[in-house]
């Protein structure tokens, strides 16, 4: 199981929100070139970021010191947020990112995700961020009345690398992650999932890589690294 250290990063430093509420933001001293540095010499060869100010504007927006942390760390990034077009997701591979995560245009346009597939094979992700049974979109300001298995069903023959699980009422909140829905789902779909928001110890990574006969490839783990709640050498063991 693949263990993805997160990045979030607004106005270019990192921060965490809580429940995706942009009102309830924390800030932490370390650069996000620092904290992938400390992600990378810990062990960790995936390493997860999503630019915050790029998925509230539609368009990428701190890609300049994106691009500085895949010049010197040489991990495997996954990259989300404002990602809305065919050029915005060439000019991420050229810089080159291992996964670009889409979301909002995903949903929002189908037929973009199809041809992002076809052209750029096994590099596209697709985020599903779900709040109270249903997608949400834009930095997670928007509120669709889309359903995670009706969503997941139109796109599982496009070649999707991953799918990117988050129970936006759990992120940040380190209360658990919700595991049942994100095996419920998985478990329809073909793709490999991803489990994201609420992890809060060891013990949470711990029963996800217990899990027999899933679809999970893997968890993102960002608000308890940074908290303390998980030590990053104590994490870096569960590799």
């Amino acid at each position: 199981m693949i263990i993805f250290p997160a990045i979030d990063i607004k106005n270019g430093v990192c921060v965490r929100l809580i429940k995706g509420d942009f009102r309830q933001i924390t800030s932490y001293e370390n650069t996000p070139i620092d904290q992938a540095s400390l992600y990378f010499q810990n062990g960790f060869n995936n390493i997860h970021i999503v630019d915050l100010d790029g998925a509230l504007h539609g368009r990428p927006a701190n890609s300049i010191l994106i691009q500085e942390i895949i010049n010197k760390v040489k991990a495997k990034i996954q990259i989300g947020g404002g990602i809305r077009t065919i050029d915005d997701i060439s000019r991420w591979i050229k810089i080159g990112v291992d996964k670009v995560v889409m979301g909002t245009a995903a949903v929002e346009n189908i037929e973009l995700l199809k041809t992002a597939c076809n052209k750029f094979e096994n590099k596209i992700a697709v985020s599903l961020d779900v709040k109270n049974g249903f997608i949400a979109l834009s930095g997670w300001e928007k509120q669709t009345d889309i359903s995670p298995i009706d969503f997941i069903k139109k796109i599982e023959n496009f070649g999707v690398s991953r799918i990117i699980y988050t129970d936006i009422n759990k992120d940040g909140t380190k209360k658990g992650p919700n595991i049942k829905d994100a095996v419920e789902l998985s478990t329809k779909a073909k793709i490999p999932f991803v489990i994201s928001g609420g992890i809060s110890s060891i013990n949470d990574i711990k029963k996800i890589k217990s899990l027999k006969n899933s679809n999970i490839e893997g968890v993102i783990v960002g608000k308890s690294i940074y908290d303390g709640d998980i030590k990053i050498n104590e994490l870096a063991k569960q590799i």
